[in-house]
């Protein structure tokens, strides 16, 4: 049992600990934890999550006088990742904004501007890039029998833990059995000198996401939401965790943003107005721009042809390829 993976499962389910002392025994596991209070629910998931990994060791946790620390983010070993120059996580405080379609697009509009683009979907409940990438129901390949061989498709790099199940089987896993398979995912992959990887991550503020900020060694993170004030409110959750992790914020994109009638040319601001580009504001964030209500953009990645890769010169690729160029800017 490794103490770093004994830290960031004491950590998904106690975010804002910091684990000061960490001892493993031939019989127990005892961890002293700072900042938090304790939480019986908690402490009850960490202990499962354990005895799925080590069954014979048992858990003490011993919670001292809280201090005014940052969530102790040095002390969880980043995942070794070969091949990757940065990366990049797209994230949403809520499901249904459109935070995969947005993810898949921009990683099109980075590869347009130069950038040699990957994309993995660590979206583990509802992975969907194979769909919008076209590579849907194909197998994984190896060439050396210990690494995936990505999938390369529209000019990117891709894999997706879609192509580990079969897309009508539920997945029914706890959090580090997730986890690990991300991790799969990422370092025993053969990335080919990838400039920038664009990382599709779970929605919400779960220990899964926890995990992955906590690991993986992100350049920044993008946040989706639409303008209606209820996705807004989960946005703002969603930056304000990331803060406290201490992961830097890219900048808030507002999808779904605005309407335009195909018939009579009319502007409709159906889920409100400009409302992620004022809470950037708020926040002292960056906006990075926003993405219309478009069938198009729906239509396109369904049929595994997203608007990038379908309409390279259509305003609504313009439109990522603009936000695409604000995080080149932001990241280097």
């Amino acid at each position: 049992m490794e103490k770093s993976t004994v830290c960031e499962i004491i950590q998904q389910f106690y975010p804002s600990a910091t684990v000061v002392n960490l001892k493993i025994t031939e019989t127990r596991i005892i961890a002293e934890i700072q900042n938090a209070a304790p939480n019986e629910a908690a402490t009850t998931e960490i202990k499962n999550a354990l005895q799925e990994i080590a069954p014979n060791l048992k858990l003490s946790l011993i919670f001292t006088e809280e201090k005014n620390v940052n969530i102790g983010v040095q002390q969880i070993e980043k995942w070794h990742i070969i091949g990757v120059k940065k990366i990049i996580g797209v994230a949403s405080g809520k499901g249904g904004v459109g935070k995969s379609t947005t993810a898949v697009n921009l990683a099109l509009a980075l590869a347009n501007l130069g950038k040699r683009t990957a994309l993995v979907d660590a979206d583990i409940y509802g992975p969907s890039i194979p769909t919008m990438l076209g590579y849907e129901g194909e197998p994984f390949t190896s060439t050396d029998g210990r690494h995936f061989t990505p999938f390369l498709n529209h000019g990117i790099q891709s894999v997706s833990v879609g192509s580990m199940i079969d897309r009508n089987t539920p997945l029914i896993w706890r959090g580090s059995k997730a986890c690990g398979a991300i991790e799969q995912l990422l370092t025993q992959t053969a990335w080919d000198n990838v400039d920038v990887m664009v990382l599709d991550m779970p929605p919400g503020t779960g220990d899964i996401l926890i995990t992955l900020s906590q690991r993986v060694a992100f350049d920044g993170i993008v946040i989706v939401s639409t303008p209606q004030d209820i996705a807004l409110i989960d946005a703002v959750k969603g930056v304000n965790m990331f803060k406290k992790i201490g992961t830097p914020i890219l900048g808030i994109v507002e999808n779904m943003s605005y309407f335009i009638c195909p018939h009579c040319g009319e502007k409709s601001d159906i889920f409100g107005h400009e409302g992620a580009k004022q809470t950037a504001e708020k926040m002292g964030e960056t906006f990075l721009g926003a993405i219309p209500l478009e069938m198009s953009i729906r239509a396109n990645a369904d049929n595994g042809t997203p608007i990038v890769a379908a309409e390279p010169d259509s305003p609504h690729t313009a439109a990522y390829e603009e936000i695409a160029k604000k995080i080149i800017q932001r990241i280097g």
